[in-house]
């Protein structure tokens, strides 16, 4: 499992967009969006590097790991 903080999520709208674009990809079992956190938690066995690219991709800054 891995968890990164993610800049730029504000709404129900930015939480779908980033788990779309991360559920997306191959190896990933499921993503999770915590708003309040501003972090996303991915499960599955996908790099940290494609995962970061699919959610900066998809308009959002990704800040490190939480």
């Amino acid at each position: 499992m891995l968890t990164l903080k993610v800049s730029g999520m504000s709404c129900g709208h930015c939480a779908q967009t980033v788990t779309k674009a991360v559920e997306a990809l191959p190896s990933v079992e499921r993503a999770l969006v915590d708003l309040k956190e501003g972090q996303v938690t991915v499960e599955g066995n996908a790099e940290e590097a494609t995962i970061r690219q699919a959610i900066e991709d998809a308009g959002y800054e990704v800040q490190g790991r939480a």
